[in-house]
């Protein structure tokens, strides 16, 4: 899923949201404005109920970034960087640049999402019954209660032993350590992850038929939103089963053409050296070496006055961006890392120069090349 919008960096991660993060605001501030605050408190005029669901509702939604930062920094302790976190219409998704180095890792990971919505929840619950001992019960009261509720809730849930749940990190986790094999613990959690989202869809399907509508349609969004996350993984799995032994050297496209980062944005969208099929370039210094990526995206996005005064420096993915590997690299590895990049790229460097760049087709090439039944040691 994503960003729509970016809301600058936190604790050096990029945080983003995308569209879809308005409709869940607009949910639960109507859920609570029409709902659960007139009801527990009758009364009130109407814009008080609006405000306080929409300030309620954005709360939760930092609740839900809370969660997601705790995963980035945790990963990041153990070696694992995060690059970056987008809230979206069920949650928020954090994006790591590869995988835990071990079972212990990979359980602390997951785990301090659930942890920090249960703190989070705790701590509502203190300062509702704070409010209602010093000012007795009321709005505020309510909306933190409610608060402290869904923080629970979402610890809970989040604990279901399913991928992509926290708790199927967890059990990941556990079947790693017991098997000692990651891929077989992924492929176990996905099974998992799609046995509860097809369970969430058809007790979803029934509380409709039994006239519960909206609640009944949202565990089917539920649902299959873990049965298509659940497949991806499970898939991104075997790929990397299927990968297995196989070097970033030979899926790597070598010696790529590259763009100077001194050209100007205008040369390096009409010169006839970058008329090439590709819609990224390598971007080396003056010395040769690799300064970062450009994308034809990013280039043609500069307003067309500009493109004259603008260099390829200033429009180009930084080096620390981008995913970084040696020939002599495993390639399965670095699938993470590769699909969680802006411009889905790494570059393969040796000895501090470029010696090719690996992109999601040449991923393709390599795997419809193993799945064809020719066997590995005669490709050319």
């Amino acid at each position: 899923m994503g960003q729509t919008f970016s809301l600058g960096r936190l604790a050096g991660i990029r945080i983003g949201v995308n569209w879809s993060v308005l409709v869940i605001l607009a949910l639960l501030t109507l859920g609570l404005a029409e709902g659960r605050l007139p009801e527990a408190h009758p009364g009130d005029p109407g814009w008080l109920y609006w405000a306080v669901g929409l300030v309620t509702a954005a709360a939760f939604l930092l609740s839900l970034l809370a969660h997601e930062i705790s995963h980035a920094l945790v990963a990041r302790r153990h070696g694992v960087d995060a690059d970056s976190i987008t809230l979206w219409l069920l949650g928020g998704v954090a994006r790591l640049r590869s995988e835990a180095p071990d079972p212990r890792a990979e359980l602390r990971i997951a785990g301090s999402g659930p942890l920090v919505s249960l703190l989070l929840g705790a701590v509502f619950a203190g300062l509702a019954a704070l409010i209602r001992a010093t000012a007795g019960p009321g709005l505020a009261a309510e909306a933190v209660a409610w608060l402290a509720g869904i923080n629970i809730l979402l610890a809970l849930f989040n604990v279901l032993p399913a991928a992509p749940l926290d708790g199927g990190r967890l059990l990941r986790a556990a079947v790693w350590r017991r098997t000692g094999d990651p891929v077989r613990a992924t492929v176990v959690a996905s099974a998992a992850g799609r046995v509860l989202g097809w369970s969430l869809v058809a007790l979803g399907l029934y509380l409709v038929l039994l006239g519960a509508g909206f609640g009944g349609i949202w565990l089917v969004l539920i649902g299959w939103f873990l049965v298509a996350a659940a497949t991806v993984e499970g898939g991104q799995a075997r790929l990397r089963e299927l990968l297995s032994g196989v070097s970033v050297r030979e899926a790597m496209s070598p010696d790529p053409v590259t763009a100077p980062a001194s050209a100007t944005v205008e040369d390096f969208l009409e010169s006839p050296a970058f008329r090439y099929r590709h819609s990224a370039f390598p971007v080396v210094g003056d010395d040769g070496a690799p300064a970062g990526l450009v994308t034809l995206h990013d280039a043609r996005a500069v307003p067309a006055a500009a493109r004259a005064t603008t260099r390829l420096a200033e429009v180009m993915l930084p080096l620390e961006e981008i995913p970084t590997a040696a020939p002599g690299d495993p390639l399965a590895p670095l699938l993470p890392a590769l699909q969680a990049a802006p411009a889905r790229r790494a570059l393969v460097m040796e000895d501090g120069r470029l010696a090719g760049i690996l992109s999601s087709s040449d991923i393709s090439r390599i795997t419809a090349w193993l799945t064809s039944g020719t066997p590995w040691g005669t490709r050319v």
